[in-house]
């Protein structure tokens, strides 16, 4: 009985190993199962060299220019991110010899009244000559077409020693925006705006609405430059660079115009007290700065892209970098830009990428 028992339980477990293996069998050469679902999409900064970035966004694209030197290029892509994978197009070159013909600094791009301008900063060579141009492009792909040159952006007053141009949009008006100079033999740097006629005219005289004069604005000299317009929930803002860009200390300052306040007036401008922006030596940020903003291709997130040096006492160089990081707001509506992230940071790319 005993002997019948274990003969029959050695049977059920042969029995059994042997459907177990030919299931096993029947699995190979099937269907795999299915991978685990992917991981966020990241990057890393900096996305290239460079420095002065400017971005524009229209439609589903991204128009993104930068300081060359001797002439201006665009760069579009979806993803910017990818920045370093898309593809620039030089969409102008000067006639040499020409009061435009060197020193192409901070070129930016806008669409306006269903065309394309480029405010760009250029001299014939030495510092003194340098003043704001204007390109238009009425092509609706800005990197195609034919660019004209409208010439040089005056103001009612004086040609003023003017570089970093750039617009703002307020209460259906357009504004210039500008760093200047009260001559152009004084280093000090302000920064000055006018109301606009047309993209290419300035219909008021200017008006100075910032003065570097706290402590973390005169390293290596008083200089407010780089001014950039950003608004929320009516609040309106500019953010500008502060300091000498030869130094560590370039850093990011804020301006606030007062509810229902004339831009145009310096008393209706309240300037926070402190950068809010500034190097990281342990980050490998160092002087960050000249600036601008960009929202996530979704809409959902606001973005900074701005460029600063990996190590200390490299200036103005061309060693520079371009760095995106994602920022957030405060309960005021003020920009909260956080830190400069590391280097190595691994960053969720923007959303919607």
């Amino acid at each position: 009985m005993i002997m019948n028992l274990a003969r029959r339980y050695i049977i059920q477990l042969l029995a059994a190993l042997f459907v177990l293996t030919l299931l096993q069998c029947s699995n190979k050469g099937g269907t795999p199962p299915p991978p685990p679902p992917p991981g966020p999409k990241t990057f890393t900064n900096p996305l290239q060299n460079g420095a002065d970035p400017w971005v524009f966004k229209k439609d589903s694209f991204y128009y993104y220019t930068q300081t060359l030197g001797n002439r201006i290029a665009i760069w579009m892509t979806k993803k910017m991110s990818k920045l370093s994978a898309a593809t620039s197009t030089t969409v102008f070159t000067p006639t040499p010899g020409s009061p435009n013909s060197a020193n192409i600094w901070a070129p930016e791009i806008f669409f306006i009244n269903n065309k394309w301008y480029i405010y760009y900063t250029a001299g014939s060579g030495p510092d003194i000559t340098q003043r704001t141009w204007v390109l238009e492009n009425s092509n609706a792909d800005p990197t195609q077409g034919t660019w004209v040159d409208k010439g040089r952006i005056l103001t009612t007053d004086a040609d003023f020693w003017a570089i970093d141009g750039s617009v703002m949009e307020h209460n259906g008006n357009y504004y210039f925006l500008w760093s200047g100079r009260p001559n152009p033999s004084v280093q000090n740097q302000n920064i000055y705006i006018a109301q606009m006629t047309n993209p290419w005219t300035l219909q008021t005289p200017s008006a100075v609405i910032s003065i570097p004069q706290l402590s973390w604005e005169t390293n290596g000299g008083p200089v407010n430059e780089a001014p950039e317009f950003i608004s929320r929930n009516g609040k309106n803002f500019i953010v500008y660079s502060a300091s000498g860009c030869w130094t560590d200390d370039y850093a990011l300052g804020l301006l606030t115009l007062n509810t229902n306040g004339n831009p145009l007036l310096a008393t209706d401008w309240t300037k926070y007290p402190q950068p809010i922006f500034v190097k990281k030596s342990e980050n490998n940020a160092y002087g960050p700065g000249h600036n601008s903003f960009f929202k996530s291709p979704d809409g959902t997130e606001d973005w900074i892209i701005y460029h600063a040096n990996t190590n200390s006492g490299e200036g103005c160089s061309d060693r520079r970098n371009i760095r995106i990081q994602k920022f957030t707001w405060n309960a005021d509506n003020t920009p909260n830009l956080g830190v400069p992230l590391w280097t190595g940071t691994t960053i969720n790319v923007p959303s919607g990428e």
